[in-house]
């Protein structure tokens, strides 16, 4: 099974966790794509068809683009939206219909890590379209971007430690089950006290360890950094050396870095597996109806020109 490429905003979900401009392109972007394509009803074909100016602000937001920059990247996100509306929105409709066959009966963890593998499947096909558009773009960044970058990086991690690493447990705790309950309700619709408690409980037995988690966020920014630096010594080489970069979010040099991101994704998926079979029949009816709306959203937007 993939291991979880990122752990920065733990939930629930397999690997307790939701999907520097190499990186959040590569990675943390394609899981923002997808999610947009998941997000739901009316609203998500207006987010989509949004992506492409909002990718474009958010990557400036990293490092501060130039002129001539920001028409080579126009282009290449408009090249990535074209390919992703023609290739990857088909398969995600598959892959909601095979949900929908699934969602009104029992599963298991196994049930659900296969399916999460499935997904890490399409997350890795989006990932591979962006190896070049990124290489072209890390060619062009100057020092002062790099440092602006370097800068951009550290504010999140500060905002890392605000959200998971302050505080004491049960403020930490509370945290993480709010977000797991808005995920929960966005497919089930209002959680039982019952279910929030095994939310709850869920979480408390997780084997997430943010301090863990920004070690290797911030090895994964000195990588992408490093990366940096190194393909412009060696321009050739360029694609290749983001490529690696890309292959070292999905399996991590951190020695034991493998086996904690498997045991997230084990548990992540137990929790769900659990979730899914405390609800009743009502409950799975919304999740039906929600993943019929996101079906209907996603053939609106592949059929749009």
């Amino acid at each position: 099974m993939s291991t979880s490429y990122g752990e920065t905003c733990p939930g629930v979900g397999p690997g307790d966790s939701q999907p520097g401009i190499i990186a959040r392109l590569s990675a943390r972007f394609v899981l923002l794509l997808l999610a947009l394509a998941l997000a739901g009803c009316s609203a998500t074909r207006l987010a989509y068809n949004q992506a492409p100016t909002l990718a474009y602000w958010w990557i400036d937001g990293h490092v501060d683009l130039n002129n001539g920059q920001s028409d080579a990247l126009r282009k290449d996100i408009d090249a990535f939206f074209a390919w992703h509306r023609r290739d990857a929105l088909p398969a995600y409709t598959r892959l909601l219909r095979t949900w929908q066959s699934m969602i009104l009966a029992d599963t298991d963890a196994d049930q659900v890590c296969t399916q999460y593998t499935t997904l890490r499947v399409h997350i890795d096909t989006a990932t591979a379209q962006v190896v070049a558009p990124l290489a072209r773009l890390a060619l062009s960044l100057g020092p002062a971007q790099l440092d602006h970058q370097r800068r951009h990086q550290a504010k999140g991690n500060r905002g890392f430690e605000k959200d998971f690493i302050e505080g004491d447990a049960a403020q930490r705790l509370d945290r993480r089950l709010t977000t797991a309950t808005d995920r929960a309700e966005r497919l089930y619709g209002t959680l039982t006290p019952a279910q929030i408690t095994l939310l709850r409980e869920g979480l408390q037995r997780s084997p997430w360890d943010p301090a863990r988690t920004l070690a290797e966020r911030q090895r994964r920014q000195a990588d992408l950094l490093q990366t940096v630096r190194d393909l412009q010594l060696a321009p050739v080489q360029a694609e290749a050396s983001v490529a690696a970069h890309i292959r070292r979010l999905g399996h991590s040099p951190t020695p034991g870095h493998a086996d904690y991101s498997q045991a997230l994704v084990r548990h992540g998926c137990g929790l769900l597996a659990a979730l899914h079979n405390s609800t009743d029949a009502v409950q799975r009816a919304h999740a039906l109806r929600t993943l019929r709306d996101y079906e209907d959203d996603l053939a609106a937007l592949t059929g749009q020109p």
